[in-house]
């Protein structure tokens, strides 16, 4: 359940800063939302397979700025080679999150966030797990994280409702520039996303969550 929850809440948390830095990417996912669910109302779950420029900014997050820089130790189960590197039986084999997400050999400009680079065309949804296991958002396979569902579900809900609900800008007092710095204990923002919010929708859509 921690898990479910810190994995989203950072995903989110990274994905607005990338994208109060790069506006026009905040502004296409606006538009998105716009388009697909309105002003009238908040965005709710049944709208998220729509939303696949949304989802694709969440997925970038995940690539980019994975919550831990390492999957759980596996132990080997015998003697093998796995690219050309030989693993005796009994070795501890640890799978690097960063390694698969900024991997220049798969991914071009890996360093840059670029949401677009997960919608394939226009008619496949985008999902935040990549079975193909060039990045690790909630892993996969038979001991993949339980909460794929729940917590994929959660990331794509807050971040799509934070960016209907309010227009984000850094503080009009504060730095210009976003600290992009990765604390050294884990990969979380070194300092909290410091933004402003401005509500972009009218008063009687936020009174309906009093």
């Amino acid at each position: 359940m921690l898990a479910a929850v810190d994995n989203p809440s950072n995903a989110v948390e990274w994905a607005l800063a990338e994208m109060i830095n790069q506006p026009d990417i905040l502004h296409r996912a606006c538009k998105e939302l716009d388009q697909i669910v309105g002003r009238d109302r908040l965005v709710d779950e049944s709208d998220l397979p729509k939303l696949n420029y949304v989802k694709a900014c969440a997925k970038e997050a995940f690539r980019l700025h994975p919550v831990v820089p390492f999957n759980v130790p596996h132990v080997s189960m015998k003697d093998t080679v796995v690219g050309g590197y030989y693993i005796p039986k009994g070795s501890q084999v640890l799978l690097s999150r960063l390694g698969l997400g900024r991997n220049p050999r798969v991914w071009e400009d890996p360093l840059v966030y670029k949401p677009e680079r997960h919608i394939v065309n226009k008619d496949s949804e985008v999902v935040l797990v990549d079975h193909e296991l060039r990045m690790i958002s909630f892993s996969t396979g038979r001991r993949g994280c339980p909460g794929i569902v729940l917590g994929s579900t959660m990331t794509t809900i807050l971040l799509a409702r934070l960016i209907q609900g309010f227009n984000w800008t850094t503080p009009p007092t504060g730095p210009i520039n976003i600290n992009f710095a990765e604390a050294e204990e884990d990969l979380l923002m070194a300092k909290p996303l410091i933004a402003r919010a401005i509500p972009r929708l009218g008063p009687h859509v936020y009174q309906k969550l009093m």
